[in-house]
């Protein structure tokens, strides 16, 4: 049995609600780096011996206190970056009523790929490929071994999605990946052939999300959620 654990960065500061995507300059807030600071707390005492990480700034200092304590050098690998948004660098501060914009329309005519961004099928085929990197790396220091991969919510969720055997179409408000939550999945047999055996999830820092994240459906606390892949 192997994990592969996979952390999306902490709360970012960034007062004017700008969509940052993958646009650079974007750091984590005080509470991110508190909640950076408690997974470490959390999961450092687990036989974490690899760590591999999108190349943006929130993600590399969400990792930095784990890293750290496990005595890691983090892999910097492109393909769990967060996925391309047309929607990028625009502010959302009247929430959906921006997207009555006339202007917005012309992107949202195909939800089930989506037209306003990468394909949900693509960012699950990158991420599925480090992934299974990251457990082949982990491998090596034994068949207990376990491997984080920080990164961002979109790609995180339709992971999950996809080892569940669920549509990728879905609300952006109902996904269950809070700030500095853990998805973690459990793979069984060898390289060559990796069996996905459950998703479990928990929320190590989810008595400090943010009041709107906290109270958000799917969002909260408490035990490790549970799946078996179909």
């Amino acid at each position: 049995m192997t994990i592969v654990h996979l952390l999306r960065h902490g709360e970012v500061h960034n007062p004017e609600g700008v969509l940052y995507g993958r646009r650079p300059g974007f750091h984590l807030s005080e509470r991110g780096k508190a909640m950076a600071q408690r997974v470490a707390d959390t999961i450092g005492d687990r036989d974490i011996v690899h760590l591999r990480i999108s190349p943006l700034e929130r993600v590399r200092e969400t990792a930095a206190p784990l890293a750290a304590a496990r005595g890691l050098e983090p892999v910097v690998d492109e393909r769990v970056i967060e996925s391309e948004n047309c929607f990028e660098g625009r502010t959302f501060s009247n929430g959906p009523l921006t997207l009555l914009d006339p202007r917005t329309w012309r992107y949202l005519y195909n939800p089930f790929r989506p037209s306003w961004g990468e394909p949900y099928k693509q960012v699950s085929a990158r991420m599925r490929a480090a992934v299974l990197d990251a457990r082949a790396e982990a491998l090596k220091s034994g068949p207990d071994s376990e491997a984080v991969v920080v990164s961002h919510q979109l790609p995180i969720w339709v992971t999950r999605l996809s080892a569940e055997g669920r549509p990728f179409l879905h609300d952006p408000r109902k996904r269950q990946c809070s700030l500095c939550s853990l998805t973690s999945l459990h793979f069984d047999g060898p390289v060559e052939r990796p069996r996905l055996v459950k998703v479990t999830y928990s929320e190590p820092a989810g008595d400090m999300l943010p009041r709107a994240e906290a109270s958000a459906p799917f969002s909260a606390g408490g035990a490790p959620d549970e799946k078996k892949p179909t």
